[in-house]
């Protein structure tokens, strides 16, 4: 039996341990932190993403986490209503094959689904890892936290933008580091209805959803020069000099966050580019290797498809250098069109200037029209 340590329990790993434990991989996945997580800001499941979802068995359950389409309501910055956008446009944006979760719920059904299968190690970190880079049948020896050592025909570090294993196998400078925060927190059922509601900006976003107990979320975004500065103040301090004079549901956001500030995902935006993904044993996949930005929206996606993909290689030409080369090969074109659309969401997310703002609002309009719909429907079956 072929034996796997798979680096990162998030999306990308859990389906790395997924794909390759149906091939009859022994996998063993280590998580720094101490227990799975919860939350995060909403994933399309579209296109190879959803493909990859479906292969690996994993609808049935989305389909019950399955936030469905909805109505959004743009706002001024006091919360007064600007313009509706229909879920109809949502819908022919997304197109038939879709399906719309919390990250933290497409994490627990990958969980679920591999906890049977797989040694799932929390708190626990790869300490050494030592072998015969070129791949002789002796394996690499991976010397982990919790006092084991294991031997391993392959390392996948899915360990997400700030990937260890990167740093220790590639070496340092391969992280584009972008002039922009995101947050995203859960947030408690308060509106008497569901409802959408958007605040878009000069150079920042506000989203909050309100889809009833368990199905809501606030996500914000906006341009920092000086990201480390705003990480350092906290998501609180931070997300309220920034947001603090707006209207709406905001401010009741806001003092959520407060009551609970550690439940909140809070980061600098970057992207991962590199000129490999894998050296010998080790490869890595999901943000650790391509982190392409919620700015591109396909980041769930493309860790699905990746796993999948990657399995599909190893099954069909064994762990050689060949077949994690073929795998990269098919994969990165999609990377590369998903990092240059988040360079260009980020006009979306922080529109620079007002005239950008206008644009924006703008072409949402059109997008409301049934003929563009149309237009948006068949350009989204082609992508």
């Amino acid at each position: 039996m072929r034996r796997a340590v798979i680096v990162g329990a998030g999306v990308a790993g859990l389906a790395a341990a997924l794909r390759l434990g149906r091939d009859g991989w022994d996998t063993v996945v280590v998580e720094r932190a101490p227990a799975r997580r919860h939350g995060g800001y909403i994933v399309n499941l579209l296109g190879p993403g959803y493909d990859a979802a479906e292969r690996l068995g994993l609808l049935p359950a989305l389909a019950e986490r399955d936030l469905g389409l909805f109505t959004t309501v743009l706002t001024h910055a006091d919360g007064r209503p600007k313009l509706t956008v229909p879920a109809e446009v949502a819908a022919a944006a997304l197109g038939g094959r879709a399906v719309s979760v919390f990250r933290g719920d497409l994490e627990s059904v990958l969980h679920d689904a591999v906890r049977d299968r797989a040694d799932l190690r929390y708190g626990t970190t790869v300490l050494d890892s030592a072998g015969d880079s070129a791949g002789d049948s002796a394996g690499d020896e991976v010397v982990l936290s919790d006092g084991t050592t294991v031997t391993a025909d392959l390392v996948v570090g899915a360990d997400g933008l700030h990937s260890a294993t990167r740093a220790a196998v590639f070496g340092d400078g391969h992280r584009v580091d972008l002039p922009y925060v995101v947050a995203a927190f859960p947030l408690a059922h308060a509106a008497p209805e569901p409802s959408a509601t958007t605040f878009i900006g000069r150079g920042r976003t506000a989203a909050l959803i309100d889809l009833g107990p368990n199905r809501s979320c606030a996500f914000f975004a906006y341009r920092c020069e000086h990201p480390l500065e705003a990480l350092a103040k906290g998501p609180v301090d931070a997300l309220t000099a920034v947001f603090g004079d707006l209207g709406g549901g905001v401010p009741d956001a806001l003092r959520h966050l407060g009551h609970d500030p550690a439940g909140a995902y809070f980061d600098a935006v970057s992207q991962v580019v590199m000129p490999r993904w894998s050296s010998g044993r080790t490869v890595l996949l999901g943000d650790a290797a391509w982190c392409v930005t919620v700015f591109a929206g396909h980041g769930a996606g493309l860790a699905l498809a990746g796993a999948d993909r990657l399995g599909a290689a190893l099954r069909d030409h064994g762990t050689d250098t060949a077949a994690l080369a073929q795998w990269e090969a098919d994969l990165r074109p999609a990377v590369v069109r998903r990092q240059a659309q988040a360079r260009r969401g980020m006009l979306q997310y922080a529109p620079p200037t007002r005239f950008h703002v206008w644009l924006g609002d703008l072409m949402i309009r059109a997008f409301t029209l049934p003929g563009v719909r149309g237009l948006v429907r068949r350009a989204a079956a082609r992508s």
